[in-house]
């Protein structure tokens, strides 16, 4: 078995830039016909990779849009966000606009391609987020709706199985072109990197990669499964603020 999706058709919402535009060029690679749909259209021409406006908010354009597909082999549910905001500083209208995107949106894309994954016996692919698993001040509505969203393909996996797997990439920080938003200049994102054990931000390509491997025949018996692509995460606070046992100058 290998990663191959030569003849598969793959659908990546939010797909034109950032993390969704790295994962569709790496099913494009893949052998993979890709389609990607977003209310915006791509800041450039994705090789391979066909567009259509939609807004995924829109549960009956959603569903005439995977209606309107001939086949589909996989769907990633890439698309969704946020800015920062601290809870007290919005009404709640507004955190739950938050929570629909990356949380409802990704269950009314599924729901709407379920006919044509089971016919192909193909697979979901949701892109979670290491804010589902811990505390997210100025994103508490995003990381409770990547927690959810966890917690939906867990379920949905069980539901589907065994004609549709369904899988969650937990994904950590990534450098795209909204970086310096969240971490500020180069000295910024610089220093945040040093607290990832890899010692870098993941690039779009690397979350791709992964999510190419749970879509293909080498991920064949994953279903259910969160997998982690954070660097090795984060570096223990604690660990830096102790003053015992602190690595000599020799171990340097």
């Amino acid at each position: 078995m290998d990663n191959s999706l030569s003849g598969r058709t793959v659908v990546v919402t939010g797909g034109t830039r950032g993390v969704g535009a790295g994962i569709a060029q790496a099913f494009a690679e893949a052998g993979a016909h890709v389609v990607v749909c977003a209310r915006r259209p791509p800041g450039q021409h994705l090789d391979g990779i066909g567009f259509t406006p939609l807004d995924l908010r829109d549960p009956p354009a959603v569903r005439a849009f995977f209606d309107a597909l001939p086949r589909i082999d996989v769907l990633v549910n890439n698309a969704g966000g946020t800015p920062y905001r601290r809870l007290a500083e919005a009404d709640a209208e507004r955190h739950a606009r938050v929570i629909e995107l990356n949380l409802v949106t990704p269950l009314t894309a599924s729901l709407a391609a379920y006919e044509q994954l089971r016919q192909a016996r193909g697979a979901v692919v949701m892109i979670g987020s290491v804010s589902g698993g811990r505390p997210s001040p100025g994103s508490a509505a995003y990381g409770a709706a990547k927690a959810g969203l966890e917690n939906l393909a867990r379920s949905m996996a069980v539901e589907w199985a065994p004609e549709v797997r369904v899988n969650t990439l937990v994904v950590g920080m990534v450098r795209t072109e909204l970086t310096h938003l969240h971490y500020g200049g180069q000295d910024g994102i610089d220093a945040v990197s040093r607290t990832v054990p890899l010692g870098r931000l993941a690039a779009p390509s690397d979350v791709g990669a992964a999510a190419v491997f749970l879509a293909s025949d080498a991920a064949a018996y994953i279903s259910g499964a969160s997998l982690l692509v954070h660097g090795g995460g984060e570096r223990p606070a604690f660990l830096d603020a102790a003053t015992a046992n602190k690595p000599s100058d020799k171990e340097h």
